[in-house]
């Protein structure tokens, strides 16, 4: 589609509020643009499956966001320190009842009628983040810093510490906490009025007519409407996205009275679903497990109506628009090197194999681009903009260039954790600031300030990123040598064992003929977990689990292609094992520790939600709270502690159950 196709789309699912077909649609757009629509029918289904921006009907129709939510209605429970300042901030609360476009301080609310009057109110930003935590909790500090220009200036000051103050804008609520006699425990009722402008009206809610059964037929469908996202839609592009398709998915039920508040049912009803990382990011997921890995760039910026240009690029691995072609034809003005096979070069990496005829038709656009942007480019004019882009264009050239190089290995299993959902994030982020800098109008100072610190920030990840993949290379090559068997006749192989919810892992070498049984005690070793059952499935999110016998081996399940599979310690924590490749020991060397990170978490804290809550009362809790916390924990520990030599004392010393010759020729006992 053409941009002027697309932004009809937009206004169309902005409006729209019953259901609608293919036909609604392609009359709509070709109203706008009466040319172009050959395939119009073909891009308009694409698009809207591909970026998921109406809810799926039967027989190609669909419902927008606004034909959802509008007119439905949800709750609000004001916190303390909503009552004794009398306010209330709009944070998250609104998802998805509001246009995800609009930021929280552009809602308007009434009471009785009458629209509230704003205020402003002064505080250190961590007192504000729980309230924006749904939109991603690494995305709170950016909705604190964007509720005003003088937030944004104290945010942009220093990278790397919060301002000591800040200040948003809220309803002013204390004439009517008065008049409506609010105590703690409180709710209102909130109705949706406008949902593309973000208009609500506040009324009282009567708790009693919330009976506990009805609340909990709510609890259930909010279950269902999670879990029912999660396999539609995998990880989501933004858990905004995947609280929408919950609550789509969850029904009536899940969208009507009476209801818990979404922060009190994914806070502390539910111990099916809890926030866990996915790359640089977090989304909400089945608890204590991971989402599983991606093995390309192909993610949310993927493009559903390709040109042929943007076809070309994606074939090779590069999934950018042309738009981010031509921010790469603008830096190549600014910096007076206009040779079309140069720029060719920055965009796609000698790595990627370019066709001599995709290289001509490329070579041929950005000429024709170069001659369009030369008559009017004016490096004056561009002097703020451009060395932001040529440092994110750079930026963006080196992940797409590491990721060919890896996609090249067959075998990528042995990559740190999420390695290519963390270089979707960044190329993704890098594509995005270029397509804003593509442009002749001069950005906002506070605006190009927010790109720069961004693009600083992607930096220091790339590189943690690459020096990661580098020691995961090291040992991969270390390891990865020749098939050895020992006079057991035995194999060994390279595990790696995630602890769900966390960033914990560590990677382990023994031999195939090791059973799960005897895994399960080696895990308790290598976390430093005092003896528990363990129960083991294959790993399959959404359905049910496939019971693993605690008799099978690493080898028995290499064979039968079960690469990856899951333990379970209890209810609340779950282990994932990765069968990676093999390994070729020394004479004398039993089972070892290879590599991990992050100290293990006691096994009496209650699962990776309450243990994540810790860790962050660590960083960034009161005193009173720290302390708390270092009593549960110990004064001594430290999160990000690893280490090796005592992982492999206590492997060492591990109580194998006996299981045939080759038991013992794993911890502690020399390979005979």
């Amino acid at each position: 589609m053409t941009i002027s196709q697309e932004d009809a789309l937009y206004d169309f699912l902005e409006n729209v509020t019953e259901p609608f077909s293919l036909d609604d649609i392609a009359a709509f757009i070709r109203m706008v643009e009466p040319k172009r629509h050959g395939r119009l029918s073909t891009e308009i289904t694409s698009f809207i499956d591909t970026r998921r921006i109406a809810f799926p009907l039967d027989g190609k129709r669909w419902l927008s966001r606004r034909g959802c939510f509008e007119s439905l209605r949800f709750v609000i429970c004001p916190s303390r320190l909503e009552l004794l300042n009398g306010i209330l901030i709009p944070g998250h609360r609104c998802i998805p009842f509001a246009n995800p476009v609009l930021l929280p301080q552009e809602y308007s609310f009434r009471w009785r009628g009458q629209t509230i009057a704003l205020t402003t109110t002064e505080g250190p930003p961590e007192d504000f983040y729980p309230y924006y935590s749904l939109f991603g909790e690494e995305y709170a500090p950016q909705y604190v810093a964007r509720d005003n220009p003088g937030n944004e200036e104290a945010f942009n000051s220093d990278l790397y510490e919060d301002p000591g103050e800040v200040s948003i804008h809220t309803p002013d609520m204390r004439n009517i906490y008065r008049e409506a006699s609010f105590v703690p425990g409180d709710l209102f009722v909130v109705s949706t009025l406008d949902w593309k402008k973000g208009i609500f009206e506040l009324e009282k809610a009567d708790k009693t007519n919330f009976s506990e059964k009805e609340l909990d037929t709510w609890l259930e469908a909010a279950k269902d409407g999670f879990t029912r996202s999660f396999e539609y839609l995998g990880a989501g592009a933004s858990t905004e996205e995947q609280i929408a398709f919950a609550y789509w998915f969850g029904g009536e039920r899940m969208r009507s009275l009476p209801a818990h508040t979404l922060e009190e049912f994914l806070g502390e009803k539910t111990d099916h679903i809890e926030v866990v990382p996915y790359g640089i990011e977090t989304r909400f997921w089945y608890a204590g497990k991971d989402i599983p890995d991606r093995r390309d760039l192909e993610g949310v910026r993927s493009l559903p109506d390709r040109t042929v240009i943007e076809e070309i690029l994606y074939r090779l691995g590069v999934p950018i628009s042309e738009y981010v072609v031509q921010s790469f034809v603008r830096d190549a003005l600014y910096q007076d090197d206009c040779n079309e096979g140069r720029i060719i070069e920055r965009i796609i990496p000698c790595s990627a194999g370019l066709g001599s005829r995709d290289r001509e038709y490329l070579a041929d656009y950005i000429l024709e681009v170069l001659k369009e942007f030369s008559a009017t480019y004016s490096r004056f004019s561009d002097s703020k903009m451009a060395p932001i882009r040529t440092r994110v264009g750079e930026l963006h050239t080196a992940v797409i260039e590491l990721a060919i190089q890896l996609q090249k290995n067959s075998d990528v299993s042995w990559l740190p954790k999420h390695t290519f959902v963390v270089l979707s994030q960044i190329q993704g982020h890098a594509a995005s600031i270029l397509e804003d800098l593509d442009t002749d109008e001069a950005l906002a100072h506070s605006e190009l300030d927010a790109m720069d610190n961004s693009v600083d920030s992607m930096l220091d990840t790339y590189e943690d990123l690459k020096e990661l993949i580098r020691e995961a290379t090291e040992s991969f090559r270390k390891n990865n040598i020749s098939l050895y068997t020992g006079n057991s006749g035995y194999s060994w192989r390279t595990v790696q064992i995630s602890l769900g919810g966390t960033d914990i892992w560590r990677r382990m070498a023994l031999p195939e003929n090791f059973t799960l049984e005897q895994l399960r005690v080696l895990i308790q070793c290598l976390f430093g977990w005092s003896d528990d059952e363990g129960s083991f499935s294959a790993d399959t999110p959404g359905s049910q689990d496939t019971f693993l016998k605690p008799d099978l081996t690493i080898g028995d399940l290499s064979s039968n292609k079960t690469g990856e599979f899951l333990c379970e310690f209890g209810t609340k924590w779950t282990v994932k094992i990765i069968i990676l490749s093999r390994y070729q020991p020394g004479p004398e060397e039993g089972i070892r520790c290879l590599a991990g990170a992050g100290a293990a978490p006691p096994r009496f804290i209650d699962g990776p939600l309450r243990f994540r809550r810790f860790i962050s009362a660590l960083e960034l809790g009161s005193d009173r709270e720290q302390r708390l916390v270092m009593s549960e924990l110990g004064r001594e520990y430290d999160p990000e502690s690893f280490d090796i030599d005592s992982c492999n004392r206590a492997l060492k010393n591990a109580p194998l159950p006996f299981r045939g010759p080759a038991a013992g020729s794993g911890a502690g006992h020399e390979e005979s």
